[in-house]
């Protein structure tokens, strides 16, 4: 393809032109378990990483080689390795950096499950997950130690909707050898973490990304600029003999492929043992949701910005959490990060608490009750009795969730229909409080 840095072009033509046989210019999809080798050499050079192809589709297939070069230019990236879910993404990213004893400094601005994983799974699994306030980047070097591995944080934390400071979180791990991993679910296209130093970013395609709410997938993408040689006490599992893969010392491994180290250990080792695969027919999806992103997420942040001029001015809301409203260093870094807009989601606070919120939600007519973002279609949940409902009430505060919150994940649908029916539904929840 023509080079290019343009997210509207990268979308269409990255990682495909047309099928070699047949000139087909949609990816086919490649419903296959296995491939056929050539002869024997060719099959152990495969496995001994001498030269790439396909082996298994748990491994890779050609499909989701498409998708995954198509999210590595987008994100100005070296590679990316396309998983089941966003779930399955944020897990190897860290399980990929730390063992049995190591720890990660998160943010704690998370989606719930993101918080659970780290708090209880991967404390189960031996790796201790360090939450620290974002609001003072300092804190993460705070609490660094001689075994922390990896930070980690969201772009657009969802639900707080404050965003990371990036760059400054950034530039305290790399002199230590420290990678900083980020998820940037909630704002593809507004913002590329690589350009801001970040190491590695995780996506749960199933929103944005994918766009239509018909798939669940995940992806993590090596930006390929991290010196994980420099500091090999620092990062022993990408530069010490790994017993799963004959012994291989990753950084020296891959160096005839590229400075993919981190990828392809994710690949080779866990995504092997561990099987967490994107389906090919999941990665043709997402495929075609990637081809309109660019101009999707316009719509999502036109409507989601016109949404929040809406939702100011109706006197049951207490507080509305968007980063247009948002003032001093919290507005500052979201005009650094996030460009073309503030993304396409809103959070509000109801005066009213928890039981207003929840008659909110039923009286909703057009926007769907469901636990997911970044559809095509708006959408409108009460994180406190579901998506954080796990977490302890304290735990919920810390990640921005109070008993009166509710988060939109605004559409593209017309303006018009999405302000008339959260107007309705305002409206309907105050009448029935009243008649109550």
């Amino acid at each position: 393809m023509v080079a290019s840095r343009h997210p509207e072009t990268i979308s269409l033509h990255a990682g495909w032109r047309a099928d070699p046989s047949t000139g087909a210019v949609a990816v086919p999809i490649y419903q296959t378990t296995s491939f056929q080798f050539r002869d024997t050499e060719h099959a152990s050079n495969l496995f001994a990483l001498k030269e790439l192809g396909n082996i298994y589709t748990r491994i890779g297939n050609p499909t989701t080689d498409v998708l995954e070069q198509r999210v590595a230019a987008l994100e100005g990236g070296a590679a990316s390795l396309a998983l089941a879910s966003g779930q399955a993404a944020s897990a190897f990213a860290i399980q990929n950096l730390a063992r049995a004893g190591d720890n990660v400094v998160s943010s704690t601005d998370l989606y719930g499950g993101t918080w659970n994983l780290f708090a209880n799974t991967m404390r189960d699994q031996g790796i201790e997950v360090r939450f620290v306030d974002p609001a003072d980047p300092q804190a993460f070097a705070r609490a660094t130690d001689q075994r922390t591995r990896a930070y980690y944080a969201e772009t657009l934390p969802n639900p707080k909707l404050t965003v990371f400071p990036i760059r400054e979180v950034a530039e305290i791990g790399r002199p230590l050898g420290v990678p900083l991993i980020v998820d940037n679910t909630a704002a593809p296209v507004l913002c590329r973490p690589f350009d801001h130093g970040a190491a590695v970013v995780v996506y749960s395609s199933t929103k944005y990304l994918g766009g239509h709410g018909n798939s669940i997938g995940g992806l993590i993408v090596d930006s390929g600029t991290f010196d994980w040689a420099a500091h090999a006490k620092r990062q022993p599992a990408l530069n010490t003999p790994d017993p799963s893969y004959h012994g291989a010392v990753w950084v020296e491994a891959v160096k005839p492929i590229g400075p993919v180290a981190y990828i392809i250990k994710a690949r080779t080792t866990l995504l092997r043992d561990l099987g967490a695969p994107l389906s090919p027919f999941n990665a043709f999806l997402m495929l075609q949701g990637i081809e309109t992103l660019a101009l999707r997420m316009e719509r999502h942040v036109r409507n989601t910005q016109a949404v929040t001029d809406f939702l100011v001015k109706r006197p049951e809301i207490a507080r509305v959490i968007h980063p247009s409203q948002q003032k001093g260093e919290s507005r500052r870094r979201a005009d650094t990060y996030l460009k073309g807009g503030y993304g396409g989601l809103v959070g509000f606070e109801l005066a009213a608490g928890r039981d207003a919120g929840r008659r909110f939600i039923d009286s909703l007519k057009l926007l769907y009750h469901v636990a997911n973002i970044g559809d095509a279609r708006s959408l409108a949940i009460h994180p406190a009795s579901t998506t954080h409902s796990q977490l302890t009430p304290e735990e919920q505060l810390k990640t921005g969730v109070s008993d009166g919150y509710v988060r939109l994940s605004i559409g593209i649908e017309h303006i018009d229909d999405i302000v008339a029916d959260l107007s309705q539904a305002l409206d309907a929840a105050g009448t029935r409080a009243a008649a109550a």
